[in-house]
């Protein structure tokens, strides 16, 4: 098995199965050792990937920045729920610097952030949600570089998929099991927020990508 091939399996398999060993057997016990444990495991596949190829200094020091941004935008438009550019960042991030560099931001933005916000059992998921769709973004990275409306509705998935995973995960953590009474109520609160979600995509995402694009062309 090749380096860049267990390095997918980490972020595809080793991660989503830790974050679920964690909600079916640990709960909120050992939240802060699942978080240190998802972040060994991104930092492993992030270098896996390399293959002993020399890693630039400037491609860390963008994904630290791009990983500032996000935790900064996040923290700013805490007043505004719905309305934050964390994962339009994410996406950027993923779609111009590859999937790992995706996933290391969205899980690095989930648990910095939530030093603010509050560590808690929601932190791993968070930052296996936020971490995916950064990979997932790196996977689509030509088409959602030729096509805005192909990017447009990759974002508008995006923010209430997070959304969505996160509510059932807070549905099964209260009951220990799956209450479709009390997941009604988390999912209609849900849609109340995709409005703002949906408008907080669209200017986040096609103000960066077209000052994103103009930098590079000028660059050139």
């Amino acid at each position: 098995m090749s380096k860049k091939t267990f390095s997918n399996l980490i972020f595809l398999l080793l991660i989503p199965l830790l974050c679920v060993a964690g909600l079916l057997f640990f709960r909120d016990k050992l939240y802060a050792w699942l978080s240190v444990g998802i972040t060994v495991l991104c930092c492993a596949g992030y270098f896996l990937h390399f293959e002993g190829k020399e890693i630039k200094s400037a491609q860390l020091a963008i994904i630290s920045a791009m990983t500032a941004l996000s935790v900064f935008g996040r923290m700013c438009f805490a007043f505004l729920p719905g309305f934050k550019p964390c994962t339009a960042l994410v996406i950027i991030t993923g779609m111009y610097f590859g999937r790992e560099s995706g996933f290391m931001t969205g899980a690095m933005t989930a648990l910095i952030s939530n030093f603010y916000f509050g560590q808690g059992a929601w932190t791993p998921f968070q930052m296996l949600v936020w971490g995916l769709t950064g990979y997932a973004a790196g996977m689509l990275a030509e088409r959602l570089k030729k096509s805005r409306p192909t990017l447009l509705i990759f974002g508008a998935v995006s923010g209430p998929a997070f959304s969505l995973i996160m509510d059932l995960w807070s549905c099964i953590w209260a009951d220990n099991g799956f209450v479709p009474p009390r997941c009604r109520k988390f999912f209609v609160r849900l849609y109340r927020n995709d409005a703002g979600i949906l408008v907080s995509f669209k200017e986040f995402l096609c103000k960066i990508t077209e000052n994103w694009q103009v930098r590079r062309a000028q660059s050139r």
